[in-house]
């Protein structure tokens, strides 16, 4: 039984409205059921301050509906397209960036928009890379989901099929043996899941990522910088080792985007970028990810790091390595 804020209870009371509050038994049993700032509780139990909208903040920050083509597809970089599968996830993160759909059988993702969704992947053949996400693909039935890859691997020009999935975190249960076997008939199939923080990661979560790793799924992780959840450099270089140890590629951190009711998740951009400075050259470069801003109205994944190159003039560089030192580099 968790002992609840009134911040907490506020936010569960009027949640339903906004992004409804679902929280699996097994994330439930990581929680800390007496302490409020428990990363797990943070992320998935409602506060007040989801009802507060901060200025610059929007119901689309990444303009997707904009670069929607057709309901449930988005299409903004040249190559590769986002398919928004279904509306479901096994539980809702509270900042989540797709707030406006999830949870809402009437949205987007609706199943009813795939037939459209194949048609225009098929018509443009610019398209190589497709992602396939929602909501969680993975809470679809298997036969749902094999459905959506036969579709997609049908398309000739398709070179590179991706999922987009937290279920590995949240209801790693749903990682089994016939869901395998089905995944191999669409082989290779790349697996991007969200982590946010170490507590994540336990022994069911370690089976789940290793029966994909065991059966030649690649996998890399996504991260959403949190204030007082990751926003640490010792929180998220642990985080980074320990998705290694499980064989997960630390591929992206996310300023948390400017969806409306977020504002209490959001750092300052230099708290990125000074925890990429701790990670560059003290760890395992396996061990750096990619720290991009979304940029907000459909701009795209934009990567912000620190400045490693001091000045350049007519072929001469002057850099600093991560101790601080200068060095110079003569094209």
């Amino acid at each position: 039984m968790i002992n609840l804020t009134k911040e907490e209870e506020e936010g569960i009371k009027r949640s339903g409205g906004v992004l409804g509050l679902a929280i699996t038994p097994h994330l439930a049993t990581l929680m800390d059921p007496n302490d409020p700032n428990c990363p797990i509780r943070r992320q998935f139990v409602s506060l007040s301050l989801e009802f507060k909208t901060s200025p610059h903040e929007m119901k689309d920050p990444c303009a997707e509906d904009r670069d929607s083509p057709i309901p449930g597809l988005v299409h903004r970089y040249p190559d590769r397209v986002l398919l928004l599968a279904t509306e479901s996830c096994a539980a809702y993160c509270r900042h989540c960036t797709r707030r406006r759909l999830v949870g809402d059988k009437k949205s987007a993702c609706a199943p009813s928009n795939l037939d459209a969704a194949y048609e225009y992947i098929k018509a443009n053949r610019k398209i190589r890379d497709v992602l396939i996400s929602g909501g969680d693909p993975l809470m679809l039935e298997d036969e749902a989901l094999e459905d959506i890859l036969k579709s997609i691997r049908s398309i000739s020009h398709v070179e590179f099929l991706r999922v987009g999935t937290r279920v590995p975190v949240s209801l790693p249960q749903r990682i089994t043996g016939d869901l395998i076997k089905m995944l191999k008939k669409y082989s290779p199939v790349w697996f991007s899941i969200h982590f946010n923080h170490p507590k994540e990661i336990n022994k069911r979560t370690k089976l789940a990522c290793d029966m994909l790793s065991d059966n030649g799924f690649p996998l890399g992780s996504q991260t959403v910088l949190l204030k007082g959840i990751n926003d640490k450099p010792y929180i998220m270089r642990r985080l980074m080792h320990e998705l290694l140890e499980i064989r997960v590629r630390p591929y992206y951190i996310y300023q948390c985007d400017p969806v409306k009711g977020t504002a209490h998740f959001r750092t300052p951009v230099s708290a990125g970028i000074n925890i990429i400075e701790k990670l560059r050259g003290h760890t395992s470069g396996y061990a750096v990810p990619t720290f991009v801003i979304d940029g907000p109205g459909g701009g795209g994944k934009i990567p912000v790091g620190p400045n490693y190159m001091l000045s350049q003039a007519k072929g001469k560089y002057v850099l600093r390595n991560y101790r601080g030192k200068i060095y110079t580099y003569i094209e």
